[in-house]
């Protein structure tokens, strides 16, 4: 089993130069784990594939106006 430690993680490219106020995220097969920069010690959650893209098709369709 793979823990929290070991993951692979990633901001994403519009994340600002301080890299403070961040969404963290590691991707496995199985599962996508998604964390808070600012508080790595809290338990990341964990979202299956399917879901992690249905929400980033969603936010990504979505426009300030909406």
């Amino acid at each position: 089993m793979t823990t929290v430690y070991e993951l692979s993680w990633f901001k994403s490219s519009y994340s600002g130069s301080e890299n403070d106020n961040c969404v963290e995220v590691a991707v496995r097969p199985e599962v996508v784990h998604v964390r808070d920069s600012k508080d790595k010690r809290i338990r990341p959650l964990a979202v299956t594939p399917t879901a992690w893209t249905a929400f980033t098709a969603l936010a990504a369709d979505s426009s300030p106006d909406d």
